[in-house]
């Protein structure tokens, strides 16, 4: 996740917008549940990242928050902490 999609993912986690910054394994379901319920509360817009060119794609927040779900799922699962630069 780069730019302002992602300090929006990190403050929809409540973990604050720092970078770097990471969470400790036992907090990790929470800011999945935290996310999650983010998405659910955030209308279906789309938002695009900043861009020179208009013809590029344009992808809701929806749809890039995907990969960021099954990451901190996967870190759930496996106990693992999670940490971004």
């Amino acid at each position: 996740m780069l730019g302002d999609i992602g300090l929006k993912m990190l403050k929809m986690m409540d973990y604050g917008i720092g970078v770097p910054g990471g969470i400790i394994a036992e907090n990790v379901g929470s800011a999945l549940e935290n996310l999650k319920q983010g998405l659910v509360n955030m209308p279906d817009q789309v938002v695009t990242a900043k861009q020179e060119e208009d013809d590029q794609p344009v992808v809701s927040i929806h749809t890039r928050a995907v990969p960021l779900l099954a990451l901190l799922q996967s870190a759930v699962d496996n106990d693992n902490q999670v940490r971004w630069e």
